[in-house]
Parts: C-alpha cells; structure tokens; sequence
C-alpha cells in the first residue's frame, strides 16, 4: 500500500498499468485495471470511493473527502492514454532518470492524476468542505467518462482537470469542429472533356476559398489566451485512374473555434462558401455535414476559483501564469453544465502523445502542494469574488 499523499509513488503505479483506449488502438485494454487499482488506492488512504462502469470493462472512479455540506471542489483527470507505438522507450515501466519519469501517460496525464489524488489525500483530515476526485476514461476519443459523471448528475462549486500545463493556469481553450464535405462530380473518360466534371478539381476551388478564409477573416477573431480562430484541411480522398474523370472528392476539415462560435455556426460557415462557389460555377456541387464537435472553454480571469489557485500558488512561492491551453479538454464539458472548470497541472503538453514521454518529479510535488493548499483555502469558504 502506497503512503497516503505519495504522488510520485502514485503515478508510477498509474504509468505501469496499461490503459491504452480501445476506441484508439485496436488491442487497447481500456481503463478498467488502472481504474481498480486507483480506487483501492483511494480506498485506503480513507476516500469514499465509488466505481461506476462507463462501456463495458471500463469504469469512472469517482472519490470523496470532506463534508457535503461545505463548498465543493472537484479535480478531474482522465485514465485513458493513447498508442504506444515508435517509442523510444518502454511504455509502461515507470523509470526515473534525471529528475524525470517515463512512460506512456506520465505527462498526459497520469502525473496530474496522481498529484490531484495524492493532494486531496494530505489534507484529508482538515477539509472544511468536500473534494471530489472523478478520474475518468476515453477522454482522447468522445469524453464518454465526463459525460456519463455529468448525466448522473455528479456537480461541484468549481473544478481544476489536471491536465498538463506547465504549472500554468490555463481558463480557457478551444474547441474543435469536423466537417466533411462531399464534391459531387461527373465519371468521364479523360478524353471527354466535354462531358467529364472534375470532383477533385472543384474540391481545390473549395479548398482555396478556405484557405482566403483562415488567411482574412479566422486571423482575426481572437482571443487574448488562445490566439486565433483557425481551419485546416485534414484528409482529402477522391480518383479511381489516371484516364478518369473522378466523379467524387470527399474532403475533411477541423475548425478550431473560440469561445462564442458554434459547431452549427462553423458548419453554415462552409456551407455558405460552397453556395458562393456554385453561385459562380454552376455545375459544383457540394455538401456539408457535421460529423463531430466539442466546444470551447472559457473561465475569466477573475472569477472565483482562478483567483483562488493564483493565491495558492503566489503561497506556494512561485509565479501564475496565465496562458491558453492549446489542446481541447474535458473542463469545456464541465463548463457546459455549470461547473467552472481551469486547467492546471505537471507535464508539458507537447510531450502528449509524442514517442518520448516524461515528466518532471519536481513538478509532481509542486503540483500536489499548490493543489492541497488550494483544497484548503477553497473548502474553508474563504471569500475569492
């Protein structure tokens, strides 16, 4: 049994166990054994645990210290992690080497799991209100864990989700839209120009329009986080021979949006540009759909819980930083439900996913630290308006 309050211990143990999702990778376990043993960690150091299965073989944990009477705070992690494959090292060993520990997860974002558990932990006995711990799974792929805490109605005065942010405080992120559009043209020898419509072709007027898009208008719709709003083109598919006229391009896109727009938005957005497109040329056509969107997250500055985590740090004798968050996060869902959730925690979030991942054990315990003494001044109805 680990000491309670230990977070390097903690996420050493978290790194060890596979919990590669299966919505991603073929041969993922799921969450389901790091799930356990989580809770019977939490269990022991004198948590009221809960384990609820999300999809099959694959559970929340969700965890309580305190007095429901108090205010309450939630820290959310997620427990799934992404492929292993061309790692230069050994997934899920959990070594230390210079001040760092690698594996799979550690810095997104089993580090921060452990540093919000272990922070929770240390405090445990001198919480004036309640914390509750939701460690979640297939956050990189639907967010199917934070959904299902929130339909069953699991709520919190604020949240931290501890993703990696360098120990910044980061309110706000983007959100992301997919679109795919379908170019409808016409099969044709290639000699037959006269009959032939080129799919692909009408797809690059597409595709430059976009592309006058994201150059003039995204560039300036900002935000002083998290920069501007942009659009890429991520897959393009189309053509069955060098002698045919191909009579079907399909285009995919992701939009990445700020606080304020909206995937319906986004989506009237492109559909409005393949109407101009066919206003001019009068044989393209093409269709739009909306195959998947989260939104964005935004928490001001100046709201209650960001200005208590700065005060927790400035405490804890370093700077707050606010910065944006670049990837998309499960506090947009807490957000949503009126929850207002920030991100803050170890690791650097360009090392999520990458074939070398690590973080610093320094930053765990700092992590930790900042997280308890934010748990006490929060729970203590300490005013922060």
């Amino acid at each position: 049994m680990l000491t309670p309050g230990d977070a390097v211990g903690l996420a050493q143990m978290l790194i060890s166990i596979d919990s590669r999702n299966p919505s991603l990778v073929a041969d993922g376990p799921g969450e389901d054994a790091v799930a356990r043993a989580l809770a019977e960690t939490l269990a022991g150091w004198g948590f009221r645990v809960d384990v609820r299965e999300v999809q099959p073989g694959r559970p929340n944990v969700i965890a309580r210290i305190g007095d429901q009477r108090g205010r309450s705070l939630m820290l959310n992690g997620h427990l799934d992690i992404v492929g292993t494959q061309g790692m230069r090292h050994e997934p899920f060993v959990a070594f230390e080497r210079d001040g760092r520990l690698y594996g799979r997860g550690s810095a997104d974002m089993k580090g921060g799991v452990a540093a919000m558990c272990a922070a929770a932990a240390r405090v445990a006995g001198s919480v004036a209100g309640e914390v509750i711990i939701t460690a979640v799974v297939d956050e990189e792929f639907e967010s199917a864990g934070t959904r299902s805490l929130l339909e069953d109605g699991i709520r919190a005065d604020a949240a931290i989700v501890t993703e990696p942010t360098g120990l910044a405080i980061m309110p706000a992120h983007r959100g992301f839209v997919w679109i795919e559009v379908i170019v409808h043209g016409r099969a044709a020898h290639g000699s037959r120009y006269d009959i032939g419509i080129d799919a692909i072709r009408y797809a690059g007027l597409l595709l430059s329009e976009l592309d006058i898009l994201d150059a003039s208008q995204l560039s300036q719709r900002t935000h002083p986080l998290l920069g501007h709003a942009s659009i890429h083109a991520s897959e393009i598919h189309g053509g069955v021979g060098w002698s045919t006229y191909p009579d079907r391009c399909v285009l995919r896109l992701e939009r990445r949006t700020l606080p304020g727009e909206t995937a319906i938005s986004v989506l009237q957005e492109v559909q409005g540009i393949c109407d101009s497109i066919r206003s001019r040329r009068k044989d393209f056509r093409a269709e739009a759909r909306l195959v998947f969107a989260q939104g964005p997250s935004d928490v001001a500055i100046d709201a209650p819980i960001t200005r208590a985590l700065a005060k927790a740090i400035t405490e804890e004798g370093y700077e707050a930083r606010f910065e944006g968050m670049s990837a998309w996060t499960d506090a947009a869902l807490l957000n949503d439900a009126g929850i207002p959730a920030i991100c803050f925690g170890p690791g650097d979030i360009s090392l999520a996913h990458s074939d070398e991942e690590w973080i610093e054990l320094a930053e765990v315990e700092r992590a930790t630290s900042t997280l308890a003494r934010l748990i006490g001044g929060w729970s203590s109805g300490e005013d922060f308006a």
